[in-house]
């Protein structure tokens, strides 16, 4: 395997349960990236996570004692964002339901808060840890009146250091059982996350490795497109899963610690 390694140029790293958990820093995370950096390899930290903007994950990993730098960062806030005004270059108005890393995210590409669920073009939902029924009636009604749903991210759970708790996907569920209708995710394992990561590195998908801790996320949508996988056995998925899986990654192991020595 260490030979396939070899001709890595890009490394995407999903961050939780792989770079920290929660506020713990996992092992091998500095080395790895020193590794990465001394043999001319790029990386990019791609993160389901819709809840922080890109300098609010690069100042958690500093404060973690991991250098890092904002445009190292790819969130389903910013791949949603820019997903949508590719579609939509003259903007639009949103029912948001999430935190300030979607707000940010959708403002700078040129979208605007909806004044009303009547007046939105678009509900866009993604993890919230502050979640109230107001704001799940907003967007309900906004769907119910014709607003195009968009979804960050499908992942049902969040990783902490305390266990699993309710992620963007319960949020997701729970508006589509009160609407009937299903939202477009643009977050792993679908492509739209992976495209504009190796756009952003500019290399092919035979050149990328992904690195997640859930199969049915970072592995899945990595393997579609062609792109060499290692699923870590610090998250959400047990070896057996891994094992199991139909495809299983291309490697398994323990931690980025175990990675790096196979390279």
């Amino acid at each position: 395997m260490s030979s396939r390694l070899a001709g890595i140029k890009a490394v995407l790293f999903d961050m939780d349960g792989v770079i920290y958990r929660g506020n713990q820093l996992l092992p091998g995370v500095n080395e790895i990236l020193t590794f990465l950096r001394e043999s001319g390899r790029s990386y990019l930290f791609v993160t389901n996570n819709a809840t922080r903007t890109p300098a609010m994950f690069a100042n958690k990993l500093i404060r973690m004692g991991v250098p890092a730098t904002p445009d190292q960062f790819l969130g389903s806030a910013e791949v949603a964002a820019a997903w949508l005004a590719e579609q939509y270059p003259q903007g639009g108005r949103v029912q948001i339901v999430g935190q300030e890393g979607l707000y940010a995210a959708l403002f700078a590409h040129g979208f605007e808060a909806a004044e009303s669920p009547q007046q939105a073009d678009f509900v866009v939902a993604g993890m919230d840890m502050y979640l109230t029924y107001p704001k799940l009636a907003a967007a309900s009604l906004a769907i119910n009146h014709g607003a195009r749903f968009i979804g960050t991210n499908a992942d049902v759970s969040f990783p902490t250091e305390m266990g699993e708790t309710p992620g963007a996907g319960s949020i997701l569920a729970l508006l589509q059982t009160a609407t009937g209708v299903a939202p477009e995710i643009v977050g792993k394992p679908y492509p739209a996350m992976f495209h504009q990561a190796m756009h952003r590195l500019d290399v092919t998908p035979a050149q990328t490795l992904m690195i997640g801790d859930r199969y049915e996320t970072d592995i899945v949508g990595a393997v579609e497109l062609g792109i060499l996988t290692a699923g870590v056995l610090t998250g959400v998925t047990s070896r057996e899963r891994f094992e199991q899986a139909d495809p299983p990654p291309d490697l398994i192991v323990e931690d980025l610690v175990a990675l790096q020595a196979l390279w």
